[in-house]
């Protein structure tokens, strides 16, 4: 009976770890940050994600405004701010705006000074990556060069092992 309870404790706690996530094969590795432009959550200002220095990692978050994992990865960057703040992050969307801008007040990502969001409107970053789904992840480290993409909800140690590459 004992050893009934211990396996369904441990198969509880491992359950809740995050999975090692394997990257994605874009083709793109090694690739420098691509110039599109987002409006941002004023809607009026357009800001080119390429214009971001280098010496800085920088992370593309592509979300789904109403996708569960889309928040879920959010709510974890948010937990590990302390820990990403030397990271710039682009968030942003496809239209509409309205809901981009209730993710936007939902996280309260106006409190972070190294978090631009906003809308792609071209759809640019879906073209570019070929994305397939949300959210969408893809990682520059301080070279200003893609070091990893994901699609599906990561965790911090992918972040993490991503922007030390």
């Amino acid at each position: 009976m004992k050893s009934i309870t211990i396996t369904i404790i441990l198969a509880g706690l491992i359950s809740c770890t995050e999975p090692d996530r394997k990257p994605e094969k874009t083709g793109k590795d090694g690739s420098s940050i691509p110039s599109f432009t987002l409006l941002l959550t004023d809607s009026l200002t357009i800001k080119d994600v390429a214009s971001e220095k280098q010496g800085k990692p920088v992370v593309l978050f592509f979300f789904g405004a109403q996708c569960p994992y889309s928040h879920a990865e959010m709510e974890t960057i948010i937990k590990n701010e302390a820990r990403l703040r030397d990271v710039h992050f682009y968030i942003f969307t496809t239209p509409p705006f309205q809901l981009m801008k209730a993710f936007y007040d939902h996280f309260k990502l106006y409190e972070y000074p190294n978090m631009t969001v906003g809308l792609d409107q071209s759809s640019f970053f879906i073209k570019h990556f070929n994305v397939s789904g949300v959210p969408y992840t893809a990682i520059y480290g301080r070279d200003g060069k893609l070091k990893d993409a994901y699609l599906g909800k990561i965790g911090i140690k992918d972040i993490l092992r991503g922007i030390e590459k």
